[in-house]
């Protein structure tokens, strides 16, 4: 059995105990790697390349559980998912999600994002007046900083009012491509 075989069998086995709280993996994707981490409720964090794996499996490990392992085979969905999203096939996701590392406004910011449209950007604005509050423009922005599910909760479909790209956790090269591949933005 080799180590890759080794971690899976451990990771299936710690998850039929009950005692996995969070599983994770990486995907490759055309700006780098992505760590991918998830919890029996669904995915909870996507870490993109320009941000630290360690880090964010330290972050997890305290937020949410010291009961983290590798368990690449629990993403093949996700990362089929991804593959076909990069390769511009899928326009929405069908992804199981646990939202447990946002709260409060946070929390309904991001599920205003996650309902704006394959192609489609919105304003901070209008994402703040969707979580309820239309002059919590400055919440909204900070919501989509920390968003820990990019990509499938699509902050890089919100901007500034005006239009510009405002700010994306990936760096804004990242977020322009991101808006071309589904048609928001003209090259």
């Amino acid at each position: 059995m080799n180590d890759a075989q080794l971690k899976e069998r451990l990771a299936e086995r710690a998850a039929a105990e009950g005692i996995l709280d969070v599983a994770y993996a990486t995907a490759d994707s055309p700006f780098g790697e992505l760590l991918l981490a998830a919890t029996p409720r669904g995915l909870v964090r996507v870490g993109l390349p320009s941000q630290d794996a360690g880090e964010l499996l330290e972050d997890l490990a305290g937020r949410v559980s010291p009961r983290v392992l590798e368990a690449p085979a629990r993403f093949d969905r996700t990362r089929r998912e991804l593959d076909l999203y990069f390769e511009g096939r899928l326009r929405d996701f069908d992804l199981p999600l646990d939202w447990q590392l946002s709260r409060d406004f946070r929390r309904r910011a991001l599920r205003a994002v996650a309902r704006i449209p394959y192609g489609e950007t919105r304003s901070y604005m209008q994402v703040a007046a969707g979580a309820g509050n239309e002059r919590a423009v400055r919440a909204a922005g900070t919501a989509c900083g920390s968003n820990p599910i990019p990509i499938v909760v699509p902050c890089h479909r919100v901007l500034r009012t005006g239009g510009a790209l405002g700010g994306y956790g990936g760096g804004l090269p990242m977020k322009r491509s991101l808006l071309e591949l589904e048609g928001a933005l003209s090259g």
